[in-house]
């Protein structure tokens, strides 16, 4: 199994920290890496690939440094956000140029594979100057895998990309996460970071906030309620009575949806609750749906905090 240790790791430059005391481990399966803007995630993803150095502490990987390490440099891959290509190159040239660098045993043939595996070999031969946004993504991926990397490191990959190429990357990254591979992205596109990794690592102002299953930190916020989005058959009927139950401190109706909106402060007892006070009320519930459990309510509250 390899995983990536970052060992209470930081990076200044200058004044200026970017990455303050950090600890984690990144192992096989996909992980999400979040924070806002400037947090610090492009400066450790570059000391993860081992294009930075750690000001102090340690990124390694299986116990070996990743820093002036060209062995290790092998099992990893890098697709960043910084675009570094060359625009009079075709894509195909491009990537076979990185299978030439890796010293691959048949770089031609390793080139058309990874081409291949992003769908692009219909664009090989074109210039990289004459490619869309989502394309020089989709030809970043594949010189990142040409060398089938055990580690896949991605900064901010789904930048560019439509819909139907955002489906085929999180397709390819998920089954490379299920194949044991260590795949670790960046992304502000938080409905597809829900989508694809149910662990996260997330960065606020360099430091390291929280990690694990975003719905299971968000259960531990107990400071604030948990809000749900109810429909019923009558929804004053259940309003009603969950008014009065202790488990909620507010149930609004919203005639514009058609619905309640509920804070519940005690989880478990709501829980509990809501199905008995619905039968007790002869009201059948059509829709429970919690409107704060998605990665963008926990990050935002994270950030807040």
């Amino acid at each position: 199994m390899t995983t990536l240790h970052i060992g209470n790791a930081s990076r200044w430059f200058g004044n200026v920290v970017a990455v303050n005391d950090i600890s984690m481990a990144i192992g096989p399966g996909v992980t999400g890496l979040l924070g806002p803007n400037g947090a610090g995630k492009s400066t450790l993803i570059n000391m993860m690939s081992g294009f930075l150095a750690p000001s102090a502490g340690t990124v390694t990987l299986d116990d070996r440094p990743i820093w002036r390490n060209a062995e290790v440099y092998r099992q990893i891959g890098l697709v960043p956000e910084r675009e570094g290509m060359y625009d009079y190159l075709t894509g195909g040239e491009f990537v076979l140029a990185n299978a030439e660098l890796h010293g691959l045993p048949d770089p031609p043939a390793a080139a058309r594979e990874a081409l291949e595996t992003v769908e692009m070999t219909h664009a090989a031969d074109r210039r990289i100057g004459t490619y869309s946004k989502g394309m020089r993504q989709r030809v970043k991926m594949a010189s990142a895998l040409v060398h089938h990397p055990t580690v896949l490191l991605l900064d901010e990959p789904f930048n560019g990309m439509d819909p139907r190429q955002r489906m085929q990357l999180m397709d390819l990254l998920a089954r490379m996460g299920e194949e044991g591979r260590t795949v670790l992205f960046s992304s502000h596109i938080l409905e597809e970071v829900e989508q694809l990794a149910s662990h996260i690592e997330v960065i606020v102002a360099g430091r390291h906030a929280a990690s694990g299953d975003f719905r299971k930190i968000r259960r531990l916020m107990t400071d604030r309620p948990h809000r749900y989005l109810i429909r019923s058959s009558d929804n004053r009927a259940l309003a009603a009575g969950l008014i009065a139950d202790a488990s909620t401190t507010g149930v609004e109706v919203d005639e514009a949806e058609g619905a309640l909106r509920v804070e519940a402060v005690d989880f478990l007892r709501f829980t509990e609750r809501l199905p008995l006070l619905a039968r007790e009320r002869g009201v059948r519930l059509l829709t429970v749906a919690p409107s704060d459990e998605s990665l963008e309510s926990v990050f935002s509250y994270l950030v807040g905090a």
